[in-house]
């Protein structure tokens, strides 16, 4: 069994656990916008493959403490690096730091990359070089006060990429945030499942692939262990065979993504046909106030629209009319809302029944969920 670290946004640290919890990991410990959990070979190969939630899967080799740069670099010089890369290799640093000792986390990459390549001028009179887009390894440096963790990158480009995205409109929903909200909804396939501002689609193209049971990165070509001294590709064949094998032909519901912009709805038709996706989402051009709810109830999450150069009423009345909608036409759905606006999201009107804080990019965002049951109230002042 070995120690791996998932690295994940804020607020999805409780769902990439579930997932992880669902592969079979053990002793899963969630951490601040990361999860640990301990595997073997086949569980890491599988986290990169099938996590929806995950940015990174990141393989620790080495702590210790650090008070200046010598020591950080003598620390460093402790890992037998030919474990892992050979002079013909190429090499990259990632650092992140926080406290005072290491202020500049470029600086501090360096160190690790000059520690490591220094190594290998050593022991075999050449050095690895360096490249930062495509390395054979990639280096984490995570840096707390005066502790030091060095970790290996598996995933290579970050997981978020899932190889579908063709065409997008402005701010697009990154696809780790999307599923991490379809996942906290509790949206599984069971009932419909409605983006009635779907902007490039990512929301119902996630919900599809959860439905039926896609592996995120069934696109992908390649991850950072296919680069390791190590990789099983037998194993790999095997994880990636068992995980297709899974995948369901069709589900009962509907998912609709609709959105009153033709920009929008063309970008989430390309988008939806790179996914391989076309005859599971229907699409439509349609304003949120004249779209039908398909029967049964089920789940609708959307990211409204947010122009900041609209005034602060405008904003208001465009929120009051969601909650208007919302009320009058979907009777029995459970509906959830993200927005970096607290306050709009105020003028919907209904009360919400959950508030989870999520990050969209930089921004601080609320991810409200409204139970819409027969005579829904409007919020009370007071609330």
């Amino acid at each position: 069994m070995a120690l791996f670290l998932a690295k994940t946004m804020h607020g999805l640290e409780p769902v990439l656990a579930d997932e992880l919890r669902a592969l079979g990991a053990a002793d899963i410990r969630p951490l601040k916008r990361a999860v640990s959990f301990e595997g073997d070979k086949k569980l890491l190969y599988r986290a990169n493959y099938e996590l929806r939630t995950a940015l990174r899967i990141l393989v620790p080799v080495h702590s210790f403490p650090a008070y200046n740069e010598r020591n950080l670099y003598s620390g460093v010089r402790e890992v037998d690096w030919g474990r892992y890369l050979t002079v013909r290799d190429t090499l990259a640093v990632d650092a992140v730091t926080a406290g005072e000792t290491f202020r500049h986390s470029h600086y501090a990459a360096l160190t690790v990359k000059d520690a490591i390549v220094d190594q290998f001028r050593e022991r075999h009179g050449r050095r690895p070089d360096v490249n930062t887009a495509a390395p054979s390894l990639r280096v984490h440096l995570h840096v707390q006060g005066t502790q030091c963790d060095l970790l290996l990158d598996a995933s290579g480009d970050t997981l978020h990429k899932r190889g579908y995205r063709r065409d997008t409109v402005e701010a697009p929903l990154s696809e780790v945030l999307a599923a991490g909200m379809v996942l906290l909804s509790g949206w599984n396939g069971r009932g419909p499942f409605v983006d009635p501002m779907c902007g490039s689609g990512t929301l119902a193209i996630e919900a599809a692939m959860i439905a039926l049971n896609i592996p995120p990165q069934i696109k992908r070509e390649s991850f950072g262990f296919f680069r390791w001294p190590d990789f099983d590709q037998k194993l790999w064949r095997e994880v990636k065979k068992e995980a297709d094998s899974r995948i369901q032909k069709d589900f009962e519901f509907p998912i609709l993504a609709s959105d009153k912009d033709s920009r929008a709805r063309n970008a989430t038709a390309v988008n939806v046909l790179s996914a391989g996706l076309e005859d599971h989402v229907r699409i439509e051009k349609m304003p949120f106030e004249k779209l039908s709810p398909p029967e049964p109830p089920g789940v609708l999450i959307t990211n409204p629209p947010y122009d900041e150069r609209l005034k602060v009423e405008a904003i208001a009345e465009f929120y009051e009319s969601i909650g208007h909608r919302l009320k009058q036409s979907w009777t029995g759905w459970d509906a959830w809302l993200i927005s970096s606006n607290r306050d709009a999201l105020k003028h919907v009107g209904l009360r919400a029944s959950r508030r989870i804080t999520l990050f969209n990019g930089a921004l601080e965002c609320s991810f409200q969920k409204f139970e819409l049951y027969e005579g829904s109230r409007r919020k009370s002042d007071e609330d």
